[in-house]
Protein backbone atom coordinates (compact mmCIF):
# COMPACT_ATOMS: atom_id res chain seq x y z
CA UNK A 1 0.00 0.00 0.00
CA UNK A 2 2.89 2.35 0.74
CA UNK A 3 3.96 2.31 -2.92
CA UNK A 4 0.57 3.30 -4.36
CA UNK A 5 0.77 7.04 -3.66
CA UNK A 6 4.38 7.42 -4.96
CA UNK A 7 3.40 5.43 -8.05
CA UNK A 8 0.30 7.59 -8.55
CA UNK A 9 2.35 10.80 -8.26
CA UNK A 10 4.86 9.52 -10.85
CA UNK A 11 2.07 8.41 -13.18
CA UNK A 12 0.21 11.73 -13.05
CA UNK A 13 3.44 13.66 -13.63
CA UNK A 14 4.37 11.48 -16.61
CA UNK A 15 0.94 11.30 -18.23
CA UNK A 16 0.61 15.09 -18.07
CA UNK A 17 2.74 14.98 -21.24
CA UNK A 18 -0.45 14.01 -23.07
CA UNK A 19 -2.00 17.36 -22.13
CA UNK A 20 0.53 18.98 -24.45
CA UNK A 21 -0.88 16.98 -27.34
CA UNK A 22 -4.23 18.77 -27.04
CA UNK A 23 -2.82 21.60 -29.17
CA UNK A 24 -3.39 19.40 -32.23
CA UNK A 25 -7.13 19.94 -31.75
CA UNK A 26 -6.76 23.67 -32.37
CA UNK A 27 -8.53 24.71 -35.55
CA UNK A 28 -5.61 26.16 -37.54
CA UNK A 29 -6.39 27.60 -40.98
CA UNK A 30 -4.24 26.53 -43.92
CA UNK A 31 -2.63 29.95 -44.25
CA UNK A 32 -1.49 29.80 -40.63
CA UNK A 33 -0.26 26.20 -40.48
CA UNK A 34 3.36 27.10 -41.32
CA UNK A 35 3.31 29.81 -38.64
CA UNK A 36 1.87 27.40 -36.08
CA UNK A 37 4.41 24.66 -36.86
CA UNK A 38 7.27 27.18 -36.77
CA UNK A 39 6.08 28.47 -33.39
CA UNK A 40 5.70 24.94 -31.96
CA UNK A 41 9.12 23.76 -33.19
CA UNK A 42 10.80 26.88 -31.79
CA UNK A 43 8.86 26.55 -28.55
CA UNK A 44 9.94 22.90 -28.28
CA UNK A 45 13.62 23.54 -28.89
CA UNK A 46 13.53 26.42 -26.42
CA UNK A 47 11.96 24.19 -23.74
CA UNK A 48 14.52 21.43 -24.33
CA UNK A 49 17.50 23.77 -24.13
CA UNK A 50 16.14 25.69 -21.14
CA UNK A 51 15.37 22.55 -19.13
CA UNK A 52 18.87 21.29 -19.89
CA UNK A 53 20.80 24.43 -18.97
CA UNK A 54 18.68 25.57 -16.01
CA UNK A 55 17.96 22.18 -14.43
CA UNK A 56 19.61 19.01 -15.75
CA UNK A 57 23.17 20.27 -16.27
CA UNK A 58 23.69 22.48 -13.18
CA UNK A 59 21.96 20.16 -10.70
CA UNK A 60 23.62 17.01 -12.03
CA UNK A 61 27.03 18.69 -12.23
CA UNK A 62 26.75 19.95 -8.65
CA UNK A 63 25.91 16.44 -7.38
CA UNK A 64 28.76 14.78 -9.29
CA UNK A 65 31.30 17.40 -8.21
CA UNK A 66 30.24 16.94 -4.60
CA UNK A 67 30.52 13.14 -4.89
CA UNK A 68 33.92 13.07 -6.61
CA UNK A 69 37.00 15.27 -6.75
CA UNK A 70 36.94 18.21 -9.15
CA UNK A 71 38.81 16.60 -12.06
CA UNK A 72 36.98 13.26 -11.88
CA UNK A 73 33.62 15.01 -11.53
CA UNK A 74 34.23 17.21 -14.58
CA UNK A 75 35.37 14.22 -16.66
CA UNK A 76 32.26 12.21 -15.73
CA UNK A 77 30.02 15.19 -16.58
CA UNK A 78 31.66 15.72 -19.97
CA UNK A 79 31.63 12.04 -20.92
CA UNK A 80 27.95 11.68 -19.95
CA UNK A 81 26.99 14.75 -21.99
CA UNK A 82 29.10 13.79 -25.03
CA UNK A 83 27.65 10.25 -25.09
CA UNK A 84 24.22 11.89 -25.25
CA UNK A 85 25.32 14.02 -28.22
CA UNK A 86 26.70 10.99 -30.05
CA UNK A 87 23.66 8.84 -29.24
CA UNK A 88 21.09 11.23 -30.71
CA UNK A 89 23.12 11.43 -33.94
CA UNK A 90 23.17 7.63 -34.15
CA UNK A 91 19.42 7.46 -33.48
CA UNK A 92 18.88 10.12 -36.14
CA UNK A 93 20.74 8.04 -38.73
CA UNK A 94 18.63 5.01 -37.84
CA UNK A 95 15.40 6.96 -38.16
CA UNK A 96 16.49 8.31 -41.55
CA UNK A 97 16.24 4.72 -42.80
CA UNK A 98 12.53 4.53 -41.95
CA UNK A 99 10.06 4.39 -44.82
CA UNK A 100 8.46 7.63 -43.66
CA UNK A 101 11.16 10.18 -44.52
CA UNK A 102 9.00 13.20 -43.66
CA UNK A 103 11.19 15.60 -41.67
CA UNK A 104 8.41 16.46 -39.23
CA UNK A 105 7.74 12.79 -38.55
CA UNK A 106 11.45 12.24 -37.90
CA UNK A 107 11.53 15.18 -35.50
CA UNK A 108 8.52 13.84 -33.62
CA UNK A 109 10.10 10.41 -33.22
CA UNK A 110 13.44 11.88 -32.14
CA UNK A 111 11.64 14.06 -29.59
CA UNK A 112 9.72 11.04 -28.33
CA UNK A 113 12.93 9.03 -27.84
CA UNK A 114 14.77 11.89 -26.14
CA UNK A 115 11.88 12.67 -23.81
CA UNK A 116 11.30 9.00 -22.97
CA UNK A 117 14.91 8.83 -21.81
CA UNK A 118 14.33 12.07 -19.92
CA UNK A 119 11.14 10.82 -18.25
CA UNK A 120 12.59 7.49 -17.13
CA UNK A 121 15.04 8.88 -14.53
CA UNK A 122 12.48 11.55 -13.60
CA UNK A 123 10.05 8.75 -12.76
CA UNK A 124 12.70 7.09 -10.60
CA UNK A 125 13.47 10.36 -8.81
CA UNK A 126 9.80 11.21 -8.23
CA UNK A 127 8.95 7.75 -6.94
CA UNK A 128 11.95 7.52 -4.61
CA UNK A 129 11.32 11.04 -3.28
CA UNK A 130 7.64 10.34 -2.60
CA UNK A 131 8.46 6.94 -1.10
CA UNK A 132 10.79 8.58 1.45
CA UNK A 133 8.87 11.85 1.97
CA UNK A 134 5.37 12.27 0.53
CA UNK A 135 5.47 16.09 0.68
CA UNK A 136 8.77 16.21 -1.20
CA UNK A 137 7.37 13.76 -3.75
CA UNK A 138 4.27 15.88 -4.33
CA UNK A 139 6.35 19.04 -4.81
CA UNK A 140 8.67 17.31 -7.28
CA UNK A 141 5.72 15.70 -9.06
CA UNK A 142 4.01 19.07 -9.59
CA UNK A 143 7.21 20.62 -10.96
CA UNK A 144 7.68 17.72 -13.39
CA UNK A 145 4.00 17.79 -14.39
CA UNK A 146 4.24 21.46 -15.37
CA UNK A 147 7.28 21.06 -17.62
CA UNK A 148 6.00 17.80 -19.12
CA UNK A 149 3.06 19.59 -20.73
CA UNK A 150 5.17 21.66 -23.18
CA UNK A 151 7.26 18.54 -23.86
CA UNK A 152 4.08 16.93 -25.16
CA UNK A 153 3.79 19.73 -27.72
CA UNK A 154 7.24 18.88 -29.12
CA UNK A 155 6.15 15.31 -29.88
CA UNK A 156 2.53 15.69 -30.94
CA UNK A 157 2.71 18.65 -33.34
CA UNK A 158 5.40 17.25 -35.71
CA UNK A 159 3.81 13.79 -35.66
CA UNK A 160 0.33 15.14 -36.36
CA UNK A 161 1.30 17.42 -39.25
CA UNK A 162 3.43 14.66 -40.77
CA UNK A 163 0.78 11.91 -40.54
CA UNK A 164 -2.48 13.93 -40.19
CA UNK A 165 -3.43 11.38 -37.56
CA UNK A 166 -4.46 12.64 -34.14
CA UNK A 167 -4.26 9.10 -32.80
CA UNK A 168 -0.63 8.70 -33.90
CA UNK A 169 0.29 12.03 -32.28
CA UNK A 170 -1.44 11.21 -29.00
CA UNK A 171 -0.11 7.64 -28.97
CA UNK A 172 3.51 8.72 -29.41
CA UNK A 173 3.08 11.37 -26.70
CA UNK A 174 1.50 8.79 -24.38
CA UNK A 175 4.39 6.37 -24.94
CA UNK A 176 6.82 9.08 -23.86
CA UNK A 177 4.76 9.89 -20.77
CA UNK A 178 4.50 6.23 -19.77
CA UNK A 179 8.27 6.17 -19.33
CA UNK A 180 7.78 8.03 -16.05
CA UNK A 181 5.61 5.46 -14.22
CA UNK A 182 7.79 2.76 -15.83
CA UNK A 183 10.80 4.36 -14.16
CA UNK A 184 8.89 4.32 -10.86
CA UNK A 185 8.06 0.61 -11.20
CA UNK A 186 11.64 -0.28 -12.14
CA UNK A 187 12.86 1.71 -9.16
CA UNK A 188 10.66 -0.24 -6.80
CA UNK A 189 11.15 -3.74 -8.24
CA UNK A 190 14.74 -3.83 -9.42
CA UNK A 191 16.75 -0.71 -8.80
CA UNK A 192 15.98 0.63 -5.33
CA UNK A 193 19.23 -0.75 -3.86
CA UNK A 194 21.38 0.51 -6.73
CA UNK A 195 19.96 3.94 -7.50
CA UNK A 196 22.19 6.77 -6.33
CA UNK A 197 22.12 10.50 -6.90
CA UNK A 198 25.29 10.09 -8.97
CA UNK A 199 23.70 7.51 -11.28
CA UNK A 200 20.61 9.67 -11.88
CA UNK A 201 22.88 12.69 -12.49
CA UNK A 202 24.88 10.80 -15.12
CA UNK A 203 21.66 9.76 -16.88
CA UNK A 204 20.27 13.31 -16.84
CA UNK A 205 23.51 14.76 -18.25
CA UNK A 206 23.28 12.15 -21.01
CA UNK A 207 19.68 13.30 -21.65
CA UNK A 208 20.81 16.96 -21.68
CA UNK A 209 23.28 16.07 -24.44
CA UNK A 210 20.46 14.40 -26.37
CA UNK A 211 18.04 17.29 -26.05
CA UNK A 212 20.44 20.15 -26.78
CA UNK A 213 21.78 18.37 -29.86
CA UNK A 214 18.28 17.55 -31.07
CA UNK A 215 17.20 21.17 -30.55
CA UNK A 216 20.15 22.74 -32.37
CA UNK A 217 20.80 20.19 -35.13
CA UNK A 218 17.23 19.18 -35.98
CA UNK A 219 14.46 21.36 -34.57
CA UNK A 220 16.03 24.75 -35.32
CA UNK A 221 16.95 24.00 -38.98
CA UNK A 222 13.45 22.63 -39.59
CA UNK A 223 11.85 25.71 -38.05
CA UNK A 224 14.00 27.94 -40.26
CA UNK A 225 12.79 26.19 -43.43
CA UNK A 226 9.34 27.78 -43.04
CA UNK A 227 10.89 31.29 -43.21
CA UNK A 228 8.68 32.69 -40.46
CA UNK A 229 11.40 34.32 -38.36
CA UNK A 230 8.95 36.32 -36.26
CA UNK A 231 7.27 33.11 -35.07
CA UNK A 232 10.63 31.55 -34.28
CA UNK A 233 11.26 34.44 -31.88
CA UNK A 234 7.77 34.10 -30.39
CA UNK A 235 8.33 30.37 -29.88
CA UNK A 236 11.77 30.80 -28.32
CA UNK A 237 10.56 33.48 -25.90
CA UNK A 238 7.44 31.49 -24.97
CA UNK A 239 9.53 28.40 -24.20
CA UNK A 240 11.90 30.38 -22.00
CA UNK A 241 9.03 32.01 -20.09
CA UNK A 242 7.18 28.70 -19.54
CA UNK A 243 10.27 26.92 -18.21
CA UNK A 244 11.13 29.82 -15.90
CA UNK A 245 7.57 29.88 -14.59
CA UNK A 246 7.69 26.16 -13.75
CA UNK A 247 10.63 26.89 -11.45
CA UNK A 248 8.81 29.77 -9.77
CA UNK A 249 5.52 27.97 -9.13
Amino acid sequence: MKILIPLLISSIAGLSTVLGSLVIFFNISKKNIDKFITFCLSFSLSVMICISITDLIPNSTFILLSEYNLLKGIIICLISFIIGVISINIINKRINKLKNNNNLYKLGILSMVALMLHNLPEGIATFMSAYKDINLGISLGIAILLHNIPEGVSISVPIYYATHSKWQAIKKTLISGLAEPLGAILAYIFLAKYITNSLISVILLFVAGLMITLAINELLPQALTYKKQKYIIYGLLSGIIIVLLTFLI
